[in-house]
């Protein structure tokens, strides 16, 4: 398959370029004495524990003088490291929106339908996310899931804010620093390819976070302040996801080989 690679030259920019011409209070930890370092970087495993979530994104950048936003729905399984997301594009001119395009998340693997450039409609694009200078962190428009969450075992430098309301609901908010070599050493098998690469790919080696987590651990937000180079330029990229409905079922069904586009994505 002959797919355009996306990367630090070309990844989130050039795909968002290209696609627009309850319960009790959730600081018991921290004022208990609790590590807040150690929390954060343990909610990997609490998440894979929880098992499913709905889940929403948003991932702001700037192009062009403007400033972008580019929004997702789905759902996530965080022990089989699968999910799938409703990514939308505002146009170039910001006054309409591009048709959904239907991304699923695998290990190693980010398959989206409605891609555009030259792609059939009923084709689906497949990425090798070890192969991304991100390592998918931003290249599709959203963080995965799991690699958000991943990417706090690199947590450092972490205190806690306070406790605040999400929803309705109670959580704990914490701030740090993570780092993206040392999470790659940390993380899960199915997520430490992806973030190796991006461990080599962006500007900044470190990554600033706010994370939310209920009274059970779970991760309910974060957002993480990216940094990449592209083309001699510094690009900064906020990236949110937002985790609700736990339990909710969460069906993922890969593409077959035949329907996966094996011609070469016009630029």
């Amino acid at each position: 398959m002959v797919v355009q690679r996306y990367g630090r030259r070309g990844g989130a920019w050039a795909v968002a370029a290209a696609l627009m011409a309850g319960g009790c209070s959730g600081s018991v930890d921290a004022e208990a004495g609790g590590d807040p370092t150690k929390t954060v970087r343990g909610v990997a495993e609490v998440l894979a524990r929880a098992g499913t979530s709905k889940t929403s994104t948003s991932m702001e950048m700037a192009a062009g003088g403007t400033r972008v936003t580019i929004r997702g729905e789905g759902g996530y399984d965080f022990r089989r490291r699968t999910g799938s997301l409703q990514v939308v594009l505002p146009d170039a001119a910001g006054a309409g929106e591009h048709r959904p395009i239907t991304e699923l998340l695998a290990p190693g693997a980010l398959y989206m339908k409605n891609r555009g450039a030259g792609v059939p409609a009923d084709k689906w694009v497949r990425v090798d996310t070890t192969t991304l200078d991100d390592g998918n962190l931003i290249t599709g428009g959203a963080t995965d899931p799991a690699a958000a969450a991943e990417l706090l075992r690199g947590a450092q430098r972490v205190t806690y804010v306070g406790e605040v309301d999400l929803a309705g609901a109670k959580v704990s908010h914490y701030r740090g620093v993570a780092d993206i070599a040392v999470a790659a050493r940390a993380a899960s098998p199915q997520v430490r390819g992806a973030l190796a690469a991006a461990a080599k790919g962006f500007a900044k080696d470190t990554v600033p976070f706010d994370a939310y987590l209920d009274a059970e651990g779970r991760l309910r937000k974060v957002r993480h302040q990216f940094t990449f180079a592209n083309q001699g330029r510094t690009v900064a990229v906020a990236s949110t996801t937002l985790l609700y409905g736990f339990g909710t079922p969460v069906d993922v069904r890969l593409p077959h080989r035949k329907d996966i586009y094996a011609g070469k994505i016009k630029v």
